[in-house]
């Protein structure tokens, strides 16, 4: 019983969450706010099922929406209009990554300066680009990278009690 109240709750608010404007348009895919509060109560009430069950009943509206959509536009994708449609969103997609780019790189010049954010940059560009790696790797190994290397918070802290690294 309180499996299935988990996941109708959530699946409601995902389906009701689907407006019509521009701003609910960009909001239909599952974001981090309502997938983590999903998992957060959903594992509050049910433990680890009730925490995939609320994350599953978050984003199967968005799955159900993107397969109609996405059907829909593969029966119509010879007409020109829909040809025109989606390249036209090409350009738009990229200066979207752009600035998504630079908002990334301006959040990273703050904590690891301009030296380190473009030695970042270039080593996953040669790690991507020429050899070949996945970028879900490059990014894996930098979050272990993150994780195992001291930061210079418990570098002082481990300083003020004695001990060294």
């Amino acid at each position: 019983m309180k499996q299935r109240d988990i996941f109708i709750a959530f699946f409601r608010s995902s389906m009701l969450g689907y407006g019509g404007d521009v701003l609910a348009i960009a909001n239909t895919l599952p974001g981090p706010i309502a997938t983590k509060m999903a998992g957060y109560i959903g594992f509050r009430i049910g433990g680890v099922p009730g925490m995939l069950n609320a994350v599953f009943a978050t984003i199967l509206p968005t799955i159900i929406l993107m397969i109609i959509l996405l059907s829909t536009l593969i029966q119509f994708k010879d007409l020109k209009w829909v040809q025109g449609m989606t390249k036209a969103v090409v350009p738009v997609v990229a200066v979207m990554l752009t600035v998504l780019t630079w908002e990334f790189v301006q959040s990273s010049v703050k904590g690891l300066k301009w030296f380190f954010t473009t030695l970042h940059i270039l080593v996953a560009l040669v790690l991507i680009e020429f050899f070949g790696i996945h970028p879900g790797f490059v990014i894996g190994a930098l979050l272990v990278i993150a994780f195992v290397k001291p930061t210079n918070t418990s570098v002082k802290r481990n300083k003020q009690k004695g001990l060294s690294i």
